[in-house]
C-alpha cells in the first residue's frame, strides 16, 4: 500500500500525540499498554479495524534503568510499495527497514481516516 507524504506526516504526528499524552498520564499509558485498539480509537474518536493479521502492541518502555533493544520485522521487499518520493529517499541512503518502521504509525493514522 502507498502512502502520501501527508499522510506519512499525520501517522508520525499521531504517534507523538499518543506518546506525549501517555507521558503525561500513566493512566491513558495503562489503557494503551493494555488493550491499544480501543485506546486509539477511543482518543482519535474514529473507529479502525486492522487485517485480520495484524495486531498492535505497545510496549511501556519508560523505565529508564532498562536499555530496551527491537528487533522489527523483516521487511517483505517484494510486497513493499515505495511512492517516488519514498523512492528518491531510499536513493538517498535512507534504508527501507527505516520506511519500514516509519509506516507504523501511518497504518495507524490511515486506517482511522478511512
Amino acid at each position: 500500500m502507498k502512502y502520501t507524504k501527508e499522510q506519512q506526516e499525520k501517522g508520525a504526528e499521531l504517534i507523538k500525540t499518543l506518546v506525549e499524552k501517555a507521558w503525561a498520564n500513566a493512566a491513558f499509558k495503562d489503557q494503551l499498554v493494555k488493550n491499544p485498539e480501543a485506546t486509539i480509537q477511543e482518543f482519535t474518536n474514529k473507529s479502525f479495524s486492522l487485517p485480520d493479521n495484524k495486531k498492535i502492541v505497545v510496549e511501556d518502555q519508560t523505565n529508564e534503568s532498562v536499555i530496551y533493544f527491537n528487533i522489527p520485522a523483516e521487511p517483505n521487499f517484494d510486497e513493499l510499495e515505495l511512492t517516488d518520493e519514498q523512492l528518491e529517499l531510499v536513493a538517498g541512503g535512507i534504508t527501507p527497514a527505516f520506511y519500514v518502521g516509519v509506516t507504523v504509525g501511518v497504518a495507524i493514522w490511515a486506517a482511522t481516516h478511512q
